[in-house]
């Protein structure tokens, strides 16, 4: 392992240190993890809530050996958004249970099967460009962060998300101390009060305290508890639509714990196994479910924190899921959270999808991959661009792209093709 680690996975940070690098994790997953709701036309503050609780039982399912993040996921957007339309929130809920009983079953079957069948499917050739694709397939949503206002190209913006940015990497490279171990935090800071600058100095108002001032300071989430419903009704609909994209958020969790195994210098599908992941993402699923929340898959963008940082305590991601879970029950702070610009996110997001991206990059240098090899180059050429530019495949309302993709892509291609003779 790196020389370089400055808290390793069982490592406990002094409190002060431990309450601000948690801080750090809370503002990295926060941007996505409200705005999936947002999209879907669910309260924020049960997807933080749920967030929280569904990473503190991964990390207790999985031996508190895992420092991963649990936050509300993409994949299933378009499935919820269609059926809020028709069934409402009781049909996502359903849908998102279903979605983990799907990863419980998968469980079962490698802690039966075994999990030696890893090594052979997903070679270094092919996990490298995959996690390459897990950061470069949201550079675009990164980049438009920084750039566009209501989808057209704002100066003011650009200018936010490059002063967050330069700080986040001067704080990196240059920080002593506990300055060099809170980078995006601080980033974070820095971008924030230039951007009220900014609005200040253009007569702009890019940072808004309307919602801050309007809300209380307890806000009990709306939750549904679909589970406290005694009328039962089965939504088919909804079961057949999103349970299979569990497969989806399947693959991305794959190719999470391969980042992470890289990062720390350990093989987490054997200690403390795969079977052990699978069944944290899909109880942090099914507790999502049950709350009323959109379902949740494990981070990049909290990967990318621990890269850059070098800090990889669960202790730290316990931290951030507790204080996901207050937070969600502040409504000034959750108000306050939700005013920091996009540019701001987007500026710090630049940094850290680029970091696991490189990671990917890494692996394919440490493995001395030979891209002379006609076989290595097309399977690595496929994933990359296949993952990067969105390659779909939809059937019967089921709808598979960009990583999910590109990972069967690269799969398939390295059991079926030849090796090159010489």
């Amino acid at each position: 392992m790196s020389q370089e680690v400055k808290y390793d996975v069982q490592d406990r940070p002094r409190p002060g240190l431990l309450l601000g690098l948690s801080f750090q994790h809370l503002f990295a997953m926060f941007g996505a993890t409200v705005l999936v709701p947002i999209l879907v036309g669910i309260d924020p503050a049960v997807a933080l809530f749920s967030s929280g609780l569904g990473t503190l039982a991964h990390l207790t399912v999985t031996k508190y050996k895992i420092p991963a993040y649990m936050g509300s996921s993409f994949a299933y957007i378009a499935a919820m958004q269609m059926l809020m339309k028709t069934d409402g929130i009781a049909a996502v809920a359903q849908g998102a249970i279903t979605g983990g009983l799907v990863y419980f079953i998968v469980a079962l079957v490698v802690r039966f099967a075994g999990n030696a069948w890893i090594d052979k499917v997903l070679p270094p050739v092919v996990v490298g460009p995959i996690i390459m694709v897990i950061g470069l397939s949201l550079a675009g949503t990164a980049v438009n962060d920084v750039m566009l206002k209501d989808g057209s190209y704002h100066l003011p913006y650009f200018a936010i998300g490059m002063v967050t940015l330069f700080a986040v990497i001067l704080f990196n490279i240059y920080g002593k101390k506990i300055v060099g171990i809170i980078p995006v935090l601080l980033g974070l800071i820095v971008g924030y009060v230039f951007a009220l600058l900014l609005g200040a100095v253009t007569g702009e108002e890019i940072v808004s305290f309307a919602k801050v001032s309007e809300a209380s300071w307890f806000h009990l989430p709306p939750m549904s508890l679909p589970f406290l419903d005694y009328s039962v009704k089965f939504y088919p609909s909804a079961i057949l639509t999103m349970a299979p994209i569990a497969f989806v958020t399947m693959t991305e969790h794959f190719g999470h714990v391969m980042v992470l195994n890289s990062l720390t210098g350990r093989d987490f599908f054997k200690d403390p196994g795969l079977d052990k992941t699978l069944t944290g993402d899909g109880l942090a699923q099914v507790i999502a479910g049950l709350f009323g929340a959109p379902p949740v898959t494990s981070y990049g963008e909290n990967i990318g924190v621990m890269a850059l940082n070098k800090i990889y305590s669960v202790y730290v991601i316990a931290g951030a899921a507790v204080l996901a879970i207050v937070m969600s029950f502040v409504g000034k702070v959750s108000a306050l959270l939700q005013s920091i610009p996009s540019p701001v996110l987007g500026g710090i997001s630049i940094a850290l999808f680029g970091v696991i991206a490189s990671s990917g990059l890494k692996i394919l240098i440490e493995a001395q991959t030979d891209f002379d090899n006609k076989k290595n180059l097309l399977i690595a050429s496929v994933v990359l661009v296949s993952g990067i530019g969105g390659l779909t495949l939809q059937l019967s309302g089921l709808q598979i792209s960009g990583v999910a993709l590109s990972t069967v892509l690269g799969i398939v291609l390295y059991l079926v093709l030849p090796e090159p003779k010489d």
